[in-house]
């Protein structure tokens, strides 16, 4: 671990919203548990979600420097965001308030630089989303460190897109195409990229920060990945040679969730989620579905009702978190007629515990990378839904790469569920059977999905890729503090 002068003293500034807080806030448990001084960086409204989580690693862990939480207020009143409107989640309409939330966000430049003067920190591990901490901690003489939230692959096909530009000689009548230069025949549709000249207004904004991410990419220390090399090793290779980034496999960051309390804490544990792993515990091994879209995923009453009938019709045991979604959309009678055999989560949902559980044996996912990887951590083939941002990417290393999914048929990148054309019941019927059924296409997917878990097991594991390349990461942070002392 290194003398009392060598602990790195390392802040962690999420962006807010739950898919990039839980990771870091894993990221942060792991340097922490390797000597660093942590802190993290939130607001007020949203450290409720963090502090449970801090709390019980400083209470569990035997490391002499906890983990410390440091506030700063978030502007809200500043752009006519109502109070407490902190987190990505509590917006009550995308299409007014997101742009005053980018704007909101980007008003912590200030409070940002005057906690770097006050506790100066040795390393900044921020969010691709927050660019602007690049420019803040470069002031301030701090190296900063980029958190993604996604995997190596879907950086690689990025950079495809941008450097081969095969859109651009593509055939207006023609809609599939190949990714050119990357390590496997990646096919996708024009449909599942964004297309640029129909972008919501309300997106403009977040276009602007992800161009602002770009161009400090490569001025940045590097990039911490949640993902681990046995999994993409083509693509960490590809990712450092042909796009030259300085990049650290630390994952899967959950993994260092083992204690019940520690999985139950990352998303919910409600009365229902409890009731859920009880009904669980009298299910067969690998015979229940768990439908899943993450945090901030929503659709149309028509979607809703055929995914209701799609899994009805599937005849398999499901569990289906849906959020914020009332329930005008339910299909007369289809609680009475599910009761048993389906469970419906209308909460946060404990997905942790529900993966990882014996009686769970498929997963249908959005293919957000935090739940891909936490499906792929807990051995399970997956049905494929993506609906935007680098889904229809990670789809792709899912299904075409890894050999474990398979794909429900949503082809249209669109943010606001009235874009996007209703994916029928038998769609969702027809794939939730062969991530379910039996055969020898199955068995292999379920055979390959053991396999990978027990490769990220072993990635986290003292001599484990992912345990070496954080232990590289800390080493070369220790001698650039120690260059910068001298």
């Amino acid at each position: 671990m290194g003398s009392i002068h060598e602990n790195l003293k390392i802040l962690f500034f999420p962006y807010f919203a739950q898919g990039h807080m839980l990771p870091m806030i894993d990221m942060a448990k792991l340097f922490a548990s390797r000597g660093a001084d942590v802190t993290i960086l939130t607001t007020p409204a949203n450290s409720p979600l963090i502090l449970p989580a801090v709390d019980q690693f400083n209470s569990s862990s035997t490391f002499p420097i906890p983990i410390r939480l440091h506030l700063i207020p978030f502007p809200s009143d500043a752009v006519g965001l109502p109070e407490g409107c902190e987190h990505l989640s509590s917006l009550t309409s995308n299409t007014t308030q997101i742009a005053k939330f980018a704007e909101a966000v980007s008003l912590l430049r200030n409070p940002f630089d005057r906690v770097l003067k006050e506790l100066r920190f040795d390393c900044v591990v921020s969010d691709f989303f927050l660019p602007w901490t690049y420019d803040v901690a470069a002031d301030n003489g701090i190296p900063r460190i980029i958190f993604e939230g996604s995997n190596f692959f879907a950086a690689c096909a990025v950079d495809s897109l941008e450097r081969h530009k095969p859109l651009e000689s593509l055939p207006p009548e023609e809609e599939s195409f190949v990714l050119p230069g990357l390590p496997h025949r990646i096919e996708l549709l024009r449909s599942q990229l964004q297309d640029n000249t129909k972008v919501v207004p309300f997106m403009i904004p977040v276009i602007e920060i992800v161009k602002h991410a770009r161009e400090v990419y490569s001025k940045s220390f590097g990039t911490v990945v949640n993902s681990f090399y046995e999994l993409e090793p083509d693509y960490a290779e590809h990712s450092r040679k042909v796009l030259g980034r300085r990049a650290w496999h630390v994952g899967p960051v959950a993994l260092c969730n083992q204690a019940e309390v520690d999985k139950s804490g990352r998303g919910g544990g409600g009365k229902t989620g409890e009731e859920c792993l009880r009904w669980l515990d009298e299910r067969s091994p690998g015979s229940v579905l768990y439908m899943c879209f993450g945090s901030i995923c929503n659709f149309t009453a028509t979607q809703l009702k055929e995914m209701a009938m799609g899994l009805e019709d599937s005849g398999h045991p499901f569990v289906w978190v849906i959020r914020d979604a009332g329930d005008e959309w339910i299909p007369e009678g289809y609680e009475e007629r599910i009761e048993g055999r389906g469970i419906l989560i209308k909460e946060w949902a404990p997905q942790l515990l529900i993966l990882n559980h014996e009686a769970v044996g498929g997963f249908v996912t959005h293919c957000g990378w935090n739940s891909s990887l936490e499906g792929i951590a807990a051995g399970l083939p997956m049905g494929t839904w993506p609906l935007y941002a680098e889904q229809f990417f990670n789809e792709r290393l899912l299904v075409d790469v890894l050999g474990i999914g398979v794909e429900v048929g949503s082809n249209v990148f669109a943010i606001l569920p009235e874009d996007r054309p209703v994916v029928k019941a038998r769609d969702l019927e027809a794939a939730v059977r062969r991530v379910m059924g039996d055969g020898e296409e199955a068995e292999e997917r379920r055979r390959r999905a053991r396999e990978l878990k027990e490769m990220a097991r072993k990635a986290v594991e003292v001599g484990g890729s992912s345990y070496n390349d954080l232990g590289k990461l800390i080493e070369e942070l220790r001698e650039k503090k120690k260059e910068q002392i001298v």
